[in-house]
C-alpha cells in the first residue's frame, strides 16, 4: 500500500538530498477540515521521544542508498549511509550538518530554520508551519511543507499512516523532497522502533579533513 502512496506522492537530489534540507521558513496553509488530522501528528511527533529506523533514499534517477536513522528529541537526529557511501548528515540540538567525507566538506544550518523542525521541534505546532494533502486512503495522512515566497528551496512531503502500536496512533513511513529544478528524492523507513534508548553520542561525529588539491 505504501509503495503506491509514495509513487502518488512523487507525481505531485545525491546532493539533491542535501539540498531538501537547507534552511526554510514553512508556510501554514490547514484548512479547518484538516484540523484533527493535524492535531493527530502533532500528538504523534509530541509522544516520539526517540526512534530507529532503516531507510532507502531513492533520487528520480531511481538510484538507491541505504542506511540507519537514528532520531531523539528534540533535536537531534542522524542519517548514517551504509554500502560505502562516506557521508553523514546529522543534527546535535541545535545545528543541522550534511558531511561529506570524501570531499572533506560540511554544511551547517540552524535546526529551526529547517523542514527536520516539524520532526524535531520539543512542542510540535503544524497549524503554524503545515498543510495536510488530501488523501483517498483514511489510513494515510500526508503533510506537504513549502515556502511559497521562497520556492528555491523546494517541498517537503511527510507520509504517515494510522497505526494502533505507533505513537499518536500515526507511523511516519518517510518522505518526498523536491527541489527548485523538480528533482526529486524519497526516503522511505522501516524496521521503525519507537521510544527505545538512543545515546547522546549517536549525534556526535568526526570533522572532515579537508582534501588535499
Amino acid at each position: 500500500m505504501m509503495a503506491r502512496i509514495f509513487q502518488e506522492i512523487s507525481m505531485l537530489s545525491s546532493k539533491s538530498f542535501a539540498r531538501a534540507f537547507v534552511p526554510v521558513a514553512l508556510v501554514a496553509l490547514a484548512a479547518p477540515a484538516q484540523a484533527n488530522d493535524l492535531k493527530s501528528v502533532e500528538a504523534s511527533l509530541s509522544a516520539t521521544q526517540s526512534m530507529t529506523a532503516n531507510f532507502v533514499q531513492t533520487d528520480g534517477k531511481g538510484r538507491q542508498m541505504a542506511g540507519t536513522l537514528s532520531l531523539k528529541r528534540p533535536g537531534k537526529i542522524r542519517f548514517a549511509y551504509g554500502g560505502g557511501v562516506n557521508m553523514l548528515l546529522v543534527a546535535n540540538g541545535k545545528t543541522l550538518s550534511f558531511i561529506d567525507y570524501d570531499v572533506g566538506q560540511k554544511s551547517s544550518w540552524p535546526i529551526a530554520k529547517s523542514p527536520l523542525s516539524v520532526l524535531l521541534s520539543p512542542n510540535p505546532d503544524l497549524g503554524r508551519i503545515a498543510r495536510l494533502v488530501p488523501s483517498d486512503n483514511p489510513q494515510v495522512v500526508v503533510v506537504r511543507a513549502r515556502d511559497a515566497r521562497r520556492p528555491e528551496f523546494g517541498t517537503l512531503v511527510l507520509a504517515f499512516i494510522k497505526s494502533a502500536s505507533a505513537p499518536g496512533g500515526l507511523r511516519l513511513e518517510g518522505w518526498t523532497a523536491i527541489d527548485a529544478q523538480n528533482k526529486k528524492t524519497t526516503v522511505r523507513l522501516s524496521n521503525q522502533r519507537y521510544n527505545v534508548a538512543v545515546p547522546d553520542s549517536a549525534f556526535t561525529y568526526a570533522e572532515p579533513k579537508r582534501k588535499k588539491a
